[in-house]
C-alpha cells in the first residue's frame, strides 16, 4: 500500500471510532491552543487517552469528526519511514477533505517521535497550516524534557502521571464527595487498594490480582530495558536492575549512591560511581522515580545533599520487590510524595528537612516555605507521636513556616503546642482537599 493511501486508511479508521470510549481525567487539554500541545509523562499512564478525551471534548463542542486528523505512528507499516514522506499525512487529508481548510483541522500525532525529523515537520505544520497540533511520544525515543527543545520552545506541556485518588475513585465508580456511609466505606476500601496497588489505569480497571501483578512487573521491565538500557546503551542489565531495586527498597530514607556502589562491589558487581549517578538521573528523567533534595537556604548545600527517591507508583514497587513486610508507612509517604509532585506547578519546589530531627516534606512556593508535612500511618504510639511533632516543630522554627500538617491513615486532630498549631488529617481527606 502506498504511504498516502495508508495514511488515508489510518485517518478514516480513527474517525470511525469517534467518540473514543475513555474514562475522564482531571487534566483537560485546551480546545484552542496557542502553542503545540505535548503530553509527557510515565509510560502507561494514559497519554494517548488524554488526547482521545480532548477529541471527545471537541466533538461535544460541535467540531465535526471530519476535522479530526489522528495518526498513531506506532504502526509497523510506518517503521523506517523517511522524513520526507511525513508530508503524505497532509496530502492524504487534503485528498479526503478538499473543501476543509487545514487551519480548521485538529491534528493529533501519537508516538510521532518514531519518525526521524518529526520535529521539523510538526513545526512546519503548526507555523504554516494548522494552529491545533497535539503530540505524544515515548520516553524510549525522546524524553519529555527534550520535546520542548526539539520543538524550539513552541510547546505547552500537560504532564501525565498515574491516577490521582480522585481519578482512582472515578475509575472505580465511587463518589469521591458523598457523605453517605456506604460511599465512605467504599472510599476506605478504595484507599487501601490505592495505597498498595497504585494508579496505573489498566491495572486499576483489572479485577484479576495475578494480571495486575504481571502488568506492573511488565511496566517495570519495559522501563528498564527500553527507557534506560536501550536508550542509554547500558550493557550491565542485572546491575541496573539491582540498583533500581535498591533505590525502591530505600523508600522514605535518604539514598547514598556511594553506599550502593560499595555494596555492589562487595558482592562482586563491577560498577562505577559515575554509572550509578547517571542511572539515577536517567531513571528520574524516565519518570520511574521522583526525588527531593534536603532543604537548605544555600543552593550549594542543597545540590550537595543526599536525595530521597520515591517510586512513580506504589503498586509497581510492591510488584517488583514483593516485600515480606507490609511497608504501609513507607507506601503512605510515597503516596503523599507523588501527590505533592502532581500539585507542584511551576512555582513550587519540594524538599525534606533533616537537621537534628526530620520532617518529611518542605513545600516552598517561590522564595517562601508554604507548608510542612509529616507522614505517619498511625500516631497512637507515644514515641511516634513525640518524634513526628518534634520534627515538624523544628522544621517550622528553621523555615519560619506556620502551616503544619501531619498526614495519617485516618486520624484527625488539632495539636497546639509551644505556640505552634499542627493540623492532623487522614490521607483520604488530604488527597481530596483540592
Amino acid at each position: 500500500m502506498a504511504r498516502k493511501e495508508l495514511f488515508k486508511s489510518l485517518i478514516a479508521l480513527s474517525q470511525a471510532e469517534l467518540p473514543f470510549e475513555r474514562i475522564g481525567r482531571e487534566i483537560t487539554l485546551p480546545e484552542q491552543p496557542e502553542l503545540i500541545i505535548t503530553v509527557p509523562g510515565v509510560r502507561r499512564a494514559g497519554k494517548s487517552s488524554l488526547l482521545m478525551l480532548a477529541v471527545n471534548e471537541l466533538l461535544a463542542l460541535g467540531v465535526k469528526r471530519e476535522q479530526i486528523l489522528w495518526v498513531n505512528f506506532d504502526d509497523e507499516r510506518l517503521d523506517g519511514m523517511p522524513t520526507e514522506e511525513l508530508d503524505e499525512v497532509l496530502q492524504a487529508y487534503r485528498e479526503m477533505y478538499p473543501e476543509t481548510d487545514l487551519k480548521d483541522v485538529y491534528m493529533f500525532f501519537d508516538e510521532i517521535q518514531n519518525i526521524a525529523g518529526w520535529d521539523l515537520f510538526v513545526l512546519r505544520v503548526f507555523k504554516s497550516y494548522c494552529p491545533h497540533v497535539y503530540v505524544t511520544g515515548s520516553n524510549a525515543k525522546l524524553l519529555s524534557s527534550e520535546i520542548s527543545t526539539a520543538l524550539r520552545g513552541w510547546t505547552l506541556d500537560f504532564e501525565m502521571l498515574p491516577l490521582s485518588f480522585r481519578e482512582f475513585c472515578r475509575f472505580k465508580g465511587i463518589d469521591a464527595r458523598s457523605h453517605l456511609e456506604t460511599e465512605k466505606a467504599k472510599r476506605y476500601a478504595a484507599m487501601e487498594e490505592y495505597i498498595h496497588g497504585g494508579g496505573f489505569p489498566k491495572v486499576v480497571l483489572s479485577t484479576d490480582k495475578s494480571l495486575k501483578l504481571r502488568l506492573l512487573q511488565g511496566y517495570f521491565n519495559t522501563m528498564l530495558f527500553r527507557d534506560l538500557a536501550e536508550r542509554h546503551k547500558i550493557k550491565n542489565i542485572e546491575a541496573l536492575r539491582y540498583f533500581l531495586k535498591r533505590v525502591m527498597l530505600n523508600l522514605t530514607k535518604t539514598t547514598s549512591i556511594n553506599a550502593i556502589v560499595n555494596d555492589m562491589r562487595s558482592n562482586g558487581v563491577s560498577v562505577s560511581k559515575d554509572d550509578l549517578y547517571n542511572w539515577a538521573d536517567w531513571a528520574v528523567e524516565a519518570y520511574l522515580f521522583v526525588r527531593y533534595p534536603k532543604y537548605s537556604p544555600s543552593l550549594v548545600k542543597e545540590n550537595q545533599s543526599l536525595r530521597k527517591y520515591y517510586v512513580i507508583d506504589t503498586g509497581m514497587r510492591q510488584a517488583v520487590l514483593l516485600p515480606q513486610s507490609e511497608d504501609k508507612g513507607k507506601l503512605l509517604e510515597n503516596i503523599v510524595a507523588l501527590e505533592l509532585f502532581r500539585r507542584r506547578g511551576a512555582d513550587r519546589k519540594m524538599f525534606y528537612w533533616q537537621e537534628g530531627r526530620e520532617c518529611d516534606f518542605v513545600v516552598q512556593r517561590e522564595e517562601h516555605v508554604e507548608e510542612l508535612i509529616q507522614v505517619t500511618w498511625d500516631i497512637a504510639d507515644e514515641d511516634t507521636r513525640k518524634r513526628e511533632i518534634e520534627g515538624i516543630k523544628e522544621a517550622a522554627k528553621g523555615t519560619k513556616c506556620d502551616k503544619l500538617t501531619i498526614v495519617t491513615r485516618e486520624q484527625k486532630e488539632t495539636i497546639e503546642e509551644d505556640g505552634v498549631r499542627i493540623d492532623m488529617v487522614g490521607i483520604e481527606e488530604w488527597l481530596l482537599s483540592c
